[in-house]
């Protein structure tokens, strides 16, 4: 291989670009030249291709975003827009493509391993709601972004006593109220892969307003609702003060952590050995600390899951 491309799409997450310099460096090393798709599957329709240096990608791994930038592109998924984007990367003499980002991202990458055309796809996403990973570039960020948000709500809630409603991302996926949650302490936890009973929220939040508690922290993660809505329901039922937080796009800012950088970096430089040994239509992740590959084909069609046992043990916590 002697040409490769690299892009980002769907929605940033911190990491990306640590990733793409890995892609980059890796590549040059091996005396590979690699070109950057700007704006994603739209500039690869485009043919917003431009080469990459050694320089191009300096500086950048402490930063947050992509500097490949990212947009949404509804063309794409046409047969059409597919073909349209192969004849892009076939202009510049681009062999192989690693592709950086979330399930939608993977679902293009999936289309031009269907045309023929190799990619790689890495997990970029602060969901972690890619299968065959555990864990993708940006959750660790914005678990911390969450968890620093938390301790700051958690001072004022004491302070006044009041109940915080907090809204976090994960419209399909709870990893990131999951995880929040269990590390802030909160007292009840919301996310889409497991049912709830509103009697029971209510109920764990009397019986700690009976012995003393003077405030609690509640964890919704957006796929299951708004906020807004629990904390409208929670103050008709029991009158306490509420007050709620929606974290919003803070979620996916931020310099990355060590975790993310180490991990993005590990993962891009796979992508690019997988390229070099001519094994196209895979996706990296890392499963035991462990590097690994499977068939993109195939691993779209896994369901998300969460660890039952930490969600269990949140409920066991927060009695």
């Amino acid at each position: 291989m002697k040409k490769m491309g690299v892009l980002t799409s769907g929605g940033d997450s911190p990491g990306m670009n640590a990733a793409v310099r890995a892609v980059v460096r890796k590549a040059i090393y091996h005396n590979i030249e690699v070109y950057g798709v700007y704006q994603g599957y739209a500039g690869l329709m485009s043919g917003q291709i431009k080469k990459l240096e050694l320089g191009s990608v300096g500086d950048i791994i402490h930063r947050g975003g992509t500097m490949l930038y990212t947009a949404r592109c509804e063309e794409f998924k046409t047969n059409e827009g597919q073909i349209q984007g192969i004849s892009q990367l076939k202009k510049f003499g681009i062999e192989g493509l690693v592709v950086i980002g979330g399930d939608g991202s993977y679902r293009g990458a999936k289309k031009l391993t269907e045309h023929g055309f190799p990619c790689v796809g890495v997990p970029g996403t602060i969901d972690n709601d890619i299968p065959g990973t555990d864990f993708t570039i940006g959750f660790d960020t914005a678990l911390n972004t969450v968890i620093d948000a938390v301790d700051k709500i958690r001072d004022t809630a004491t302070s006044h006593e009041r109940t915080y409603i907090i809204e976090v991302m994960g419209r399909h996926a709870g990893d990131l109220a999951l995880w929040s949650g269990l590390a802030g302490g909160a007292e009840t936890i919301l996310i889409p892969e497991a049912d709830y009973d509103m009697n029971d929220v209510i109920a764990r939040l009397n019986r700690g307003h009976d012995r003393g508690k003077k405030h609690s922290i509640i964890i919704v993660a957006e796929g299951v609702g708004s906020g807004v809505d629990f904390a409208k329901k929670i103050k008709d039922v029991t009158q306490f003060e509420t007050r709620v937080s929606v974290l919003g796009h803070i979620q996916r800012g931020g310099s990355p952590t060590a975790f993310d950088r180490v991990l993005a970096s590990r993962l891009g430089a796979r992508a690019v050995e997988l390229l070099i040994e001519g094994k196209g239509g895979r996706a990296v992740g890392i499963e035991n600390n462990k590097l690994v590959d499977h068939d993109i084909l195939e691993i779209l069609d896994r369901p998300h899951t969460i660890e039952q046992d930490m969600y269990k043990l949140s409920t066991e916590l927060s009695i």
